[in-house]
């Protein structure tokens, strides 16, 4: 093993272990103010459980085998779990710009105005919340069951042309182009999710905008440079949303230059992983952002206390 393989595996681990912890801990959060507060708990509380548990999901099939195969170990994956692995990581990956672009549109609903359009949506999109999940799940699965014809385990024969390869898993030999439908699937998944974030990312913005604008007329300065905690939260949605594109988006291009370019490359490999998993490891700290979200966190963990010592 090579020193930059150590140092790579090293990496993989603090990533692992930064994110796990941090999406694990914000997910048991929700999870105790959604079952046993009442009175704190709220519909947007669900999204950010099934995003940090797909969070978890994503970092956990990604970067535990790029880091096993970082510190030398072989033949990690066999078939059945190169196919499960990969798998899993692409559904989970894309139940997350799914699950993220579903959070947009509810935070824009929850703070439009009450004269506004989106004024009926109010009341019914807390309902939609369930089928929405099931709809996620069920297209995201749909549209990766070509990975599951399609990978196989890396046995160290020569790999020529486009695909997917990896240390321990790679395209079938006679699988180099993948289908016309599975291509057509993604791209409508993401066009359609992506410009769904933009657009009501775009309204979100024109709504603080306008806020800031009235707040600077009726209250004090003292006053308007105090923002609510809908503010606050809006402010943090659009931070998570601005990391996403980042990340997904970097990674897109380095997948797609390392898939269709003959010579594979193994550090791109890499850092194709590293992106892929920043934004999972980053959410949790971006949404703690929020001083509510901070209060629950410092009460959860005062009352766990007990428990554990």
């Amino acid at each position: 093993m090579f020193l930059s393989d150590a140092i790579w595996g090293f990496f993989f681990i603090s990533q692992i272990c930064i994110g796990f912890l941090g999406n694990s801990l914000l997910f048991m959060l929700y999870m105790y103010t959604f079952l046993t507060q009442s009175q704190l708990k709220k519909p947007i509380d669900l999204i950010f459980i099934h995003l940090t548990l797909v969070n978890v999901l994503t970092i956990m099939f990604k970067l535990i085998p790029d880091a096993a195969s970082s510190f030398g170990v072989r033949h990690f994956l066999d078939d059945v779990g190169c196919k499960a692995t990969l798998y899993t990581y692409r559904v989970t990956r894309g139940l997350s710009i799914c699950t993220t672009s579903f959070l947009s549109v509810f935070q824009a609903i929850t703070i439009s105005p009450s004269n506004s359009t989106w004024m009926r949506l109010k009341s019914e999109i807390s309902t939609c919340i369930f089928p929405s999940f099931l709809f996620f799940w069920i297209i995201n699965m749909l549209i990766y069951i070509h990975i599951i014809k399609t990978v196989e385990a890396n046995r160290n024969a020569s790999f020529v042309g486009s695909g997917y390869l990896q240390v321990y898993c790679q395209t079938n030999q006679l699988e180099h182009h993948p289908s016309m439908a599975f291509i057509t699937g993604i791209i409508i998944r993401d066009l359609f999710f992506v410009v769904l974030m933009m657009l009501s990312s775009i309204y979100m913005v024109s709504l603080l905008y306008k806020h800031c604008q009235r707040a600077q007329h009726v209250h004090s300065p003292s006053l308007s440079s105090q923002p609510s905690p809908e503010i606050k939260a809006t402010h943090n949605i659009l931070l998570l949303l601005s990391c996403f594109v980042f990340f997904y988006s970097s990674n897109n291009f380095i997948a797609l230059y390392s898939f269709y370019r003959p010579e594979k490359i193994p550090r791109l490999e890499r850092i194709s992983g590293i992106l892929s998993s920043c934004y999972p490891t980053i959410c949790p700290f971006v949404l703690m952002k929020n001083n509510k979200i901070t209060f629950r966190f410092t009460s959860f963990i005062s009352k766990m206390r007990p428990i554990f010592s």
